[in-house]
């Protein structure tokens, strides 16, 4: 790729760019669309519209980048958690070390790769026209003594990155410490779930749960949950959700148009009448999942204290360990219901499917892989298709073809990838909502990594990237020939995907576009009080952070012109997730830190990564010694990994029991507890056994279900 079609893609995307900021610093402040782009102060009740038009509306203004600064750290946890917490520190982090990073790589590295004379000599007179592999390592001539300084940053980088991983990792878990102190009591940490309990023609699972419980742990013991099979009234119960959102919409369009009246009266007496059938459905099969124990041989077991709840968990309940098997509870709104309507079987059928289909899935995404890589070599292009040789001919269409195209192309792909990991980790058999958003981070993020990197450095055939798998001993020489090759296109790649995809967040398209179109179709937008606040979406956003953190560390010494790019994108996220927090997003959840882990080991392998390219890269400029020197340091890295997972990880696994004794010995002395307990034997129901009733929220149960229509 030349640096003309380089700066044909950064053109474009930054005139995206500019274009999303603009539209949504007015935006914001129209009434019209305070859905999209306020959604959780609408919630809270923190914001509501102004009458009166003003002028400034129309204005953009940056007072949002203002705000966004200000927000403090405190800030953060206190109105979103601890895992929002999380996320900006993996942002903060990656800003450090590409800042750290991007002193040496431009300012020592990229000097010493233009001085090279491996491909060809540099043109400062016609620098557009230059290859931008000159700005690479590929450029510096074999056995050449300024390789030195190549290895000297790999080695400072290394002990840069692991110093900070160690910082944060010891920050971020006396902050899960400091959280769980300062918090009020959660059902969660003191209930646990039992599985697996053994039947009994005699009694049912409750009796035969608090009869085990009461004699095996009679200090501790409070009371259980029997959690039952209850997927068609929620079914039902979602079928009803909908039919509200529509009765409340023709309501509220009957009240503005009055010429409407009687066809919006037909359609709300239709939805009515179909709401008192689901009712009434729904409570008969209450009735009958009541009186016939559809029991789920599973139950959420309470204690009275934290300790007790942790001891039960951790040790072997019964003779037979197939027998009581406990787990972690999750919190009563994190708890994913569908779970417990599927049999053994059906979980361990879905494990075999997801495993297959994400085979099949890698190797599909091949397909858009190699288009992408046809397109970033024009003579391959015009192998291809030879009517085309004209066209791409063209200066600037063969900039669009090379710079842009390709990037937008493998985006686009990309965006259908989230939400499949989503569903696939759906049906995995996860029991709460927080592990099956953490298990779709991590299918992302190694999707990713295979998928956009591998696959694009070594594009070949399916069975060439087989080889490598088979003969891993390869793979640094191999990494060396490849990795540097395709240094222009994710320089490009960073620009495209990652700006414009940072910007569309700011400017929420999708929504935008739903809110247009639900104003072209009649639609009422304006109700403030059915709004409820979106939550991050975690397993998006943290593998295409973590991915872009990944090409940073490993082509920071191989083409350090891509570091610029990603502290400006990083910079971008920094300040445009911390607007989001404070006006879009709401927690849903709460992990208490538990996506650290995710990106530490990220960011341990991005290393090992940059080690055997470096290892490569040096063996193929024949400097022996320096490929020779390295070889110390993925060992050193992974050592390090290993200490900080003896050091740290167990606090993010489970408690220590001074923490929980000393929290259980807190909660007393406060006489929060007595109160508390109430709570606690109603807090894991199963919300499909409530009685529908709805205010005009149709996820909260206020009012009855139907209500009377005013026309």
């Amino acid at each position: 790729m030349r640096v003309s079609a380089l700066l044909t893609s950064l053109g474009i995307n930054s005139t995206l760019c500019v274009l999303f900021f603009t539209l949504y610093s007015v935006l914001r402040k129209q009434p019209g669309y305070y859905k999209v782009y306020i959604p959780r102060l609408l919630a809270q009740g923190s914001s509501r519209r102004e009458g009166r038009f003003k002028f400034g509306r129309l204005i953009p203004s940056p007072g949002w980048l203002a705000r966004a600064w200000r927000l403090s750290e405190e800030d953060i946890l206190s109105s979103n958690g601890l895992d929002a917490l999380v996320f900006m520190r993996s942002i903060t982090f990656c800003l450090k070390v590409f800042a750290f990073a991007g002193v040496i790589g431009i300012f020592v590295l990229l000097p010493v790769n233009s001085m090279g004379t491996q491909l060809h000599e540099i043109d400062f007179t016609d620098i557009a026209n230059n290859s931008l592999d000159v700005f690479t390592i590929s450029n510096v001539n074999d056995g050449s003594e300024r390789l030195w300084i190549h290895f000297a940053a790999v080695y400072t980088v290394t002990i840069f990155v692991c110093g900070l991983l160690f910082t944060e990792y010891k920050y971020i878990s006396s902050k899960r410490i400091a959280f769980f102190h300062s918090s009020d009591p959660q059902p969660h940490q003191f209930t646990i779930l039992v599985s697996n309990i053994p039947a009994s023609s005699d009694i049912s699972i409750g009796e035969s749960v608090e009869r085990f419980f009461r004699e095996n742990h009679p200090a501790t013991y409070l009371s259980h949950v029997v959690i039952r099979r209850t997927s068609k009234i929620r079914n039902l119960t979602n079928e009803a959700k909908n039919l509200y959102k529509r009765v409340t919409h023709s309501r509220a369009g009957s009240l503005q148009d009055k010429h409407t009246i009687f066809s919006e009266k037909v359609d709300l007496d239709r939805y009515e009448k179909r709401l008192e059938d689901i009712r009434q459905h729904v409570r008969l099969e209450q009735s009958d999942i009541s009186m016939s124990k559809k029991d789920t041989r599973a139950a959420f077991v309470s204690f009275r204290t934290r300790y007790g709840a942790a001891i039960a968990l951790h040790l072997q309940q019964a003779v037979n360990p197939l027998h009581w098997i406990t787990e972690e509870a999750p919190a009563p709104k994190d708890v994913y219901w569908p779970f417990f309507s599927s049999t053994f079987m059906q979980r361990w059928t879905s494990k075999l499917v997801i495993v297959v289909v994400c085979v099949l899935l890698t190797i599909l995404f091949l397909i858009p892989v190699i288009i992408v890589q046809g397109l970033t070599n024009l003579s391959q292009l015009e192998a291809w298709f030879p009517f085309l040789k004209n066209i791409l001919s063209k200066t600037f269409v063969s900039q669009i073809v090379t710079g842009y195209l390709p990037s937008l192309i493998l985006q686009l792909f990309l965006k259908i990838v989230p939400p499949i990991m989503r569903f696939l980790s759906s049906i995995q058999g996860y029991i709460s909502l927080s592990e099956i958003e953490k298990s779709a981070c991590n299918k992302g993020i190694w999707f990713t990594v295979w998928n956009v990197f591998f696959a694009t450095v070594f594009s070949g055939s399916v069975f060439y990237q087989l080889s490598i798998v088979l003969d891993p001993k390869s793979l640094p020489e191999k990494l060396g020939i490849s990795v540097p090759a395709q240094a222009s296109f994710f320089i490009a790649y960073v620009v495209t995907t990652g700006w414009t995809s940072v910007a569309s967040e700011l400017f929420r398209v999708i929504p935008f576009v739903g809110s247009l179109i639900a104003k072209c179709l009649g639609r009422s937008t304006d109700d403030e009080e059915d709004v409820e606040a979106p939550s991050i979406c975690f397993h998006r956003d943290f593998p295409r952070m973590l991915f872009f953190g990944l090409l940073g560390i490993a082509y920071f010494f191989l083409a350090p012109l891509i570091l610029p790019f990603l502290l400006v994108y990083f910079c971008m996220v920094y300040f445009i997730f911390r607007n989001q927090f404070i006006h879009v997003y709401a927690p849903k959840y709460e992990t208490g830190g538990r996506f650290w882990p995710m990106v530490h080991d990220t960011m341990i392998f991005s290393l090992v990564l940059m080690h055997a390219i470096a290892v490569g890269i040096f063996t193929l400029k024949k400097l022996s010694w320096a490929s020779t020197l390295v070889f110390p340091l993925p060992a050193i890295t992974l050592l390090f990994n290993e200490y900080c997972r003896k050091r740290f990880l167990p606090v993010f696994r489970a408690y220590p029991a001074e923490v929980l004794i000393r929290k259980d010995r807190a909660d007393w002395n406060q006489g929060l507890m007595t109160r508390f307990y109430g709570n606690l034997v109603t807090a894991y129901e199963d919300p499909a056994m409530v009685p529908i009733s709805y205010s005009r929220n149709p996820d909260s149960l206020d009012l009855p279900l139907l209500s009377p229509v005013s026309i």
